[in-house]
């Protein structure tokens, strides 16, 4: 029997979070990212059976790569667009959840392969759902968008779900698409309104700036920070005065879960977008940024390297969370300071215990 509302916000936001997905099946896309390992390393300790669809990872040294070994089996290394394994796999795999973290997520990257970025965020997603309309069973699925889905009109203003979509990179608006993709399933398949049993429930969440350990993408500030003070170098910075909200990638991976486990049990209530970002106060320019992190380093500088032509990235950015803060019980637990002090305390440890480590945070988290 489906708990009541408010019971199971109080449930949620508590350590009995474990045993909403203690035993249950969740298919994780994008497992071997960032924000997928991190999410995956949580979902195993809460004690769920994962199973990951991704690409091999684009880099060495990440999250996924330190608990591989420890997972044997959890992983399928395939393609989202590849429609058909997609689909079996789903349907083999009868998920209780689906996160969806499988993307291009890179904007500068964007420009280089912009129409490869649609076909992976929009087409890649629709994919997805249209293998989960065959899933004859209840599933919650949350699919992962980004902040950038906002059409952006570069003002001191918060973002709420209910503004318009747009995009000005290919990324951006290829997370927009997304959205529509998300809206247009919903209404289609999974209509929230119908209460049908055995149907999945489907959701989104668009999070901030995540800053976190075990990250070395390409074209992103905190990989771009670590290697330029690991090697006593300057950390080349393109855009200091840029505004965005930054936040541990535990926040919003807490959101998301949060979210999952009320969609699973309330459909007809969490089936829609929410935001995921800091407080007003935690949104901070880029140079802030680099100097609260090198201030964590303890030695360092910096150096703007802005040039012009360079492609178009947002100037200012900012979230309203009071959506899910009022409707999920959600809210940040750190600032955007022990946000940047526990990423830079993560790629501070040896090799060999950064995933112990990992799992250190993750359970230093749970506790806040």
């Amino acid at each position: 029997m489906a708990k009541q509302s408010g019971e199971m916000e109080n449930l949620v936001s508590n350590t009995e979070l474990l045993s909403l997905y203690q035993g249950k099946k969740v298919l994780l896309t994008g497992h071997t990212g960032f924000k997928g390992a991190w999410l995956m390393n949580w979902l195993t300790q809460l004690g769920a059976d994962v199973k990951g669809y991704a690409l091999p990872p684009s880099y060495e040294g990440g999250i996924y790569q330190l608990m591989e070994p420890f997972v044997p089996g959890a992983s399928i290394l395939a393609d989202i667009r590849n429609k058909e394994l997609l689909k079996q796999t789903v349907l083999d795999f009868r998920p209780d959840f689906i996160f969806h973290l499988a993307a291009q997520p890179l904007v500068r990257l964007s420009y280089e392969i912009p129409a490869e970025t649609f076909e992976v965020n929009a087409i890649g997603t629709a994919n997805l759902l249209e293998a989960a309309i065959r899933l004859d069973k209840h599933c919650a699925i949350v699919v992962i968008t980004t902040d950038k889905v906002y059409e952006n009109k570069e003002q001191d203003i918060l973002y709420k779900e209910d503004d318009v979509l747009g995009g000005y990179d290919p990324y951006s608006a290829s997370k927009a698409c997304t959205e529509i993709v998300v809206s247009s399933f919903r209404n289609s398949f999974f209509n929230p309104s119908q209460a049908l049993k055995n149907r999945p429930a489907i959701a989104s969440a668009r999070a901030g700036n995540v800053i976190g350990g075990g990250d070395w993408s390409k074209d992103r500030i905190v990989p771009d920070i670590v290697r330029a003070l690991s090697a006593e170098q300057s950390i080349p910075v393109r855009n200091p005065n840029s505004i965005r909200p930054w936040q541990h990638v535990l926040e919003p991976l807490h959101g998301y879960l949060v979210l999952g486990a009320l969609l699973y049990n309330l459909p007809a209530t969490y089936s829609s977008a929410y935001n995921f970002g800091p407080l007003p106060e935690d949104h901070l320019t880029v140079q802030q940024l680099v100097e609260t992190a090198i201030g964590s380093w303890g030695s360092g500088n910096w150096s703007n390297l802005a040039v012009p032509g360079q492609p178009h990235e947002a100037n200012l950015l900012k979230l309203d969370i009071a959506k899910a803060m009022q409707q999920l019980h959600w809210k940040p637990k750190l600032s955007a300071k022990e946000a940047i002090r526990w990423t830079i305390e993560w790629y501070t440890q040896p090799v060999k215990e950064q995933l112990a480590f990992t799992l250190q945070q993750i359970n230093q988290y749970q506790a806040l």
